[in-house]
């Protein structure tokens, strides 16, 4: 028993190990996500409703079907409440990275989503209310 909790600690160590250097490579070699970069509004509006639909089916279940982090705590801690003010101050590029890389209660979704649905998630984010 103790030899499985100490082997998954040092998987958990190891995965963020991975990360760091992962971080530390794209920095060193001038890389930058593409996913961070700014993005102009799209002005037909479709990005927040096509966002909702995605939103709906991958994030709902955690977040709440409004983004109060009131659904399901599948993978941990209470998610997120993406309706609070101070989620509204974060960058659009902070929220993106989030979205793509996940955070240690959610998962990844850059091999789910592309660019442009993780672009209409955020846009829609921005639209949910208090």
């Amino acid at each position: 028993m103790m030899a499985r909790i100490n082997r998954a600690m040092i998987d958990m160590k190891m995965r963020k190990i991975c990360l760091i250097a992962l971080s530390l490579a794209t920095i060193a070699m001038g890389g930058r996500l593409a996913i961070a970069a700014p993005v102009e509004a799209d002005s037909k509006g479709s990005a927040p409703s096509k966002g909702k639909k995605i939103f709906t089916r991958h994030c709902a279940g955690c977040h709440g079907p409004e983004g109060k982090g009131d659904g399901y705590l599948l993978l941990g801690p209470e998610p997120a409440n993406l309706t609070r003010p101070a989620m509204k101050k974060k960058s659009d590029a902070a929220l993106l990275r989030t979205i793509h890389e996940g955070k240690p209660h959610m998962p990844s979704w850059k091999t789910r989503l592309s660019e442009e649905d993780s672009r209409a998630v955020l846009a829609y984010i921005r639209t949910l209310k208090k």
